[in-house]
C-alpha cells in the first residue's frame, strides 16, 4: 500500500544547559568561575531522495524527536553539539506546516531542507565573568529546540501515469508493463491507492480510477488527481470494448480541465486497450474516432506480448527524449 500523507510532530533536540563551577585545585580553594557552555541541539532536516516513492517509514511512526546538545562542565568545558538528524523524502514530498500553513517542496536532491532549529546551548558562568563581577554564580539553561506538527504529504512524481476511468485496465497494464503486483479485479476500485512500477530506471503509477466529478471530490476524487501533476507522460487506457470510447476519454478530460487545466497539456498516448475482445474492424473504427485529436495512439492487450512489447519501447523512447531535453 502506498502511504502518501502522514501527520508528523518535529521536536528538534534542547541546548545543553551551561554549568556554573568554580575552579578548585591543590593550590586553589577559591579559584575564579569557570562554567562551560552547553551544545546545541539538533535540527531535523528533510533531503529528498531519488530512491524513495512513498512515505511508508511514516507509517508507524507520528514523532520524530531531535537529540538535545550535551551540558557545559567545569574547566570551561563546552557541552557536546548534538548531531542533525537528516531524514531523507521523496522528491515531490511538500511539508505543510499545520499551525501557519506555510509549505515547502521538496523538488530535488541538491541540499538538506531545514524543518526545525535545535535549542541554542546555554552560557557558563564563566562566560559572565567581568571586570564588575569576578565571581558569577548564574548560568543559562539550554534553549528549547523547535516542535511543530507538519502535513507530510506526496504528489507523486512517476515519470508516467496511467489513466483513465475504472476498468480500463491499469493495474493489468502496469502489471505486464513493470515488475509491479497490483490488485487487480473486474470491479470498480479494485485500486485505492496508487501503484509503482519501474520501466528500467523510470516509474510508473497506476493512478486509481477516476470518475465524472472526481475534480469535486466524487469517487476517488481529488486524493489522486494531485499525484498526476508531476507526472512526464500519461498514458490514457480505454476500454475499446465500450460503446463509446471517445466519451470515457473525454470524461476524464473534463475533470483534468476542472482540477487543473495544465494537466491536458501533458504529453499524452492514448491506449486502446483490450484488443483481444474485438474484432479487427472494431479497433479501426475506434482509431478513426481518435484520429481527429491528433494524438499518439496505440493499440493492444495485456494477452499480446507484441503489442507490451511495443508499448514498453514508446514509453522508453519518449522518456528517455524527455531527458535530454
Amino acid at each position: 500500500m502506498l502511504i502518501d500523507t502522514v501527520t508528523l510532530v518535529v521536536k528538534a533536540g534542547d541546548g545543553g544547559n551551561g554549568a556554573a563551577t568554580f575552579r578548585r585545585t591543590a593550590m586553589t580553594s577559591k579559584g575564579g568561575p569557570d562554567g562551560g557552555n552547553g551544545g546545541n541541539g539538533g535540527d531535523i532536516l528533510f533531503q529528498g531522495s531519488a530512491n524513495l516513492y512513498d512515505l511508508h517509514k511514516f507509517r508507524f511512526k507520528k514523532k520524530v524527536t531531535g537529540e538535545n546538545g550535551g551540558n557545559g562542565t567545569k574547566h570551561n568545558g563546552f557541552g557536546k553539539n548534538a548531531k542533525h538528524i537528516v531524514i531523507p523524502v521523496p522528491l515531490g514530498t511538500r511539508i505543510t506546516y499545520v499551525d501557519t500553513g506555510l509549505c515547502i517542496e521538496i523538488e530535488n536532491n541538491l541540499k538538506p531542507v531545514l524543518i526545525v532549529r535545535g535549542g541554542a546551548g546555554g552560557y557558563g558562568n564563566y562566560k559572565f565573568k567581568s571586570a564588575t563581577n569576578q565571581s558569577p554564580k548564574n548560568r543559562e539553561l539550554g534553549g528549547l529546540g523547535q516542535s511543530k506538527k507538519i502535513l507530510v504529504e506526496l504528489r507523486l512524481i512517476a515519470y508516467v501515469g496511467l489513466i483513465g476511468l475504472p476498468n480500463a485496465g491499469k493495474s493489468s497494464l502496469l502489471a505486464v508493463l513493470t515488475n509491479a503486483t497490483p490488485t487487480i479485479g473486474a470491479y470498480p476500485f479494485t485500486t485505492l491507492q496508487p501503484n509503482i512500477g519501474m520501466l528500467g530506471k523510470y516509474p510508473i503509477a497506476d493512478i486509481p480510477g477516476l470518475i465524472e466529478g472526481a475534480s469535486k471530490g466524487i469517487g476517488l476524487g481529488i486524493k489522486f488527481l494531485k499525484h498526476i501533476e508531476k507526472t512526464k507522460i500519461l498514458v490514457h487506457c480505454i476500454d475499446i470494448t465500450l460503446d463509446d470510447p471517445l466519451k470515457a476519454y473525454e470524461i476524464v478530460r473534463q475533470e483534468f480541465k476542472a482540477y487543473n487545466p495544465l494537466l491536458l497539456e501533458k504529453p499524452e498516448i492514448i491506449f486502446l486497450n483490450k484488443t483481444d475482445l474485438v474484432d479487427n474492424n472494431k479497433i479501426l473504427s475506434v482509431i478513426k474516432l481518435f484520429k481527429p485529436l491528433r494524438k499518439h495512439v496505440a493499440t493492444g492487450s495485456i494477452h499480446d506480448s507484441k503489442s507490451i512489447s511495443t508499448m514498453k519501447q514508446i514509453l522508453t523512447d519518449k522518456l528517455n527524449l524527455l531527458e535530454l531535453q
